[in-house]
């Protein structure tokens, strides 16, 4: 079956698919300083005869079956390969990227997929929009005026960025690939089984925090914008309270969870510091993978989305405060502006976690105490349960036992300041801030 599948393969696309498959071969493992005599020959190769495009075009789309394939099997994910692209390459290598995810996606259904994939995928608009796999080529080329040499180039260089990733630890199952027993993999069932489908939608108390910052963002009251998040952030330690004794009675036995976001240049240290500053109020850990611009978070799925939530709201106003702060230079003239604005982000991050851990921690005594916050914002006062803190330093324990497990081999890294100025206005800036702001989308 396999021999006649090939031959059939052969047949259709007049050989073009062995002739993709030599180029991106030579791609791949040219040294860098023959890189371009590689995409070179390759592309003229592919691009030599108008007739042969087609052939081409569907031998492409069935070569991305495998090299996207092989990513997803690496512990990639959509963003994931698409932020690769945006750092390294250009707008048409990102185009192509999208197509060529959503041409490979046509191999699995939607109960394949967890929610969090099935978001990213929404989120960078993955859809087939092409006639048919032998007039893609042709169409890509007519929408992005680009000839056929061009092009050609163009697809090698994104399969030569894919193919050299290396494998990475895994935030979730590939596509058709369950989770494990008692793991919750963005939104799967917590019943203590395998995975079925994802979840649609987002959970209740989600949409409620939401709804929240999204309110406190369109108010023009500073102090009532402050409210509103400040509730958000209890109903959020809230939620992780409610979950936490969930599981010691045996009705919730997930296990940690993880998601990726995007962090990149300027002053990548600092927006690390405040994503982690945003995670460990909220009971979970940051590791920043700086080579390849994300961090992996890591802690129990009712907690992650929320801390995506925020810290999309902290870093949108950051960035505002620090532009409206303007530039800064030293006495003779020399522009100062980079380290202020590191300093900036830094003081920022600091009063933050400052801010969200105060929060964090008048919520968790409230409920020692027996005082529970309801999904609508209001209060009801129950038997303090003895179990609580001891569920959540488990909870703890098992994030940080998750952390070692995923990244045996972890380093700290400090992060310096060096203008006064700057510290001040972002510890200022950090205590107007109203924790407030709409969640965009996924920016891998």
């Amino acid at each position: 079956m396999g021999k006649r599948r090939q031959q059939e393969q052969t047949g259709a696309d007049g050989g073009a698919g062995p002739l993709l498959a030599q180029a991106v071969g030579a791609v791949l493992t040219a040294p860098d300083e023959r890189l371009d005599l590689a995409l070179d020959t390759g592309a003229s190769l592919l691009a030599a005869a108008p007739a042969q495009w087609p052939a081409v075009s569907r031998a492409l789309l069935a070569h991305a079956d495998t090299a996207v394939g092989r990513c997803w099997s690496a512990g990639w994910r959509p963003a994931d390969l698409v932020r690769v692209v945006r750092r390294e390459l250009k707008p048409v290598h990102l185009a192509l990227a999208v197509d060529l995810i959503a041409a490979e996606g046509r191999r699995h259904p939607a109960a394949a997929l967890d929610r969090r994939w099935q978001e990213q995928l929404r989120e960078l608009e993955a859809e087939v929009w092409w006639q048919g796999d032998e007039a893609y080529l042709a169409a890509f080329a007519h929408r992005h005026r680009l000839d056929r040499f061009a092009l050609a180039t163009a697809v090698l260089e994104l399969l030569r960025s894919w193919g050299r990733l290396p494998p990475i630890a895994p935030v979730g199952p590939a596509p058709g690939a369950g989770a494990a027993p008692g793991r919750q993999a963005g939104g799967a069932p917590r019943d203590g089984q395998a995975s079925s489908g994802p979840v649609s939608g987002e959970p209740r108390m989600l949409s409620r925090i939401r709804a929240l910052l999204a309110k406190a963002e369109s108010t023009e009251y500073p102090e009532e914008a402050e409210a509103l998040t400040a509730k958000a952030q209890q109903l959020m330690a809230q939620h992780s309270i409610d979950e936490a004794l969930l599981a010691v009675s045996g009705a919730d036995r997930n296990a940690p969870a993880s998601l990726r976001i995007g962090v990149d240049n300027p002053y990548e240290g600092p927006k690390t510091m405040l994503l982690d500053a945003v995670a460990a109020a909220n009971r979970c850990r940051v590791v920043w993978a700086k080579e390849f611009g994300f961090c992996t978070i890591i802690g129990f799925d009712a907690d992650l989305d929320g801390v995506e939530l925020l810290y999309t709201s902290l870093l949108v106003q950051a960035t505002h405060a620090m532009n409206k702060a303007g530039s800064r230079q030293h006495l003779d003239g020399a522009s100062r502006t980079k380290a202020f604005r590191h300093s900036f982000l830094v003081a920022y991050a600091a009063r933050i976690r400052e801010r969200l851990v105060a929060a964090t921690e008048r919520a968790t005594s409230d409920a020692a105490a027996g005082r529970h916050l309801r999904e609508d914002g209001t209060a009801e006062q129950l038997v303090p349960d003895e179990r609580l803190l001891p569920a959540l330093a488990a909870r703890t324990e098992a994030v940080d036992h998750e952390v070692g497990r995923m990244f045996p081999k972890l380093v700290s890294q400090r992060v310096r300041v060096s203008d006064g100025e700057g510290w001040a206005a972002g510890r200022a800036a950090a205590d107007r801030a109203a924790l407030h702001g709409r969640a965009g989308q996924i920016r891998p």
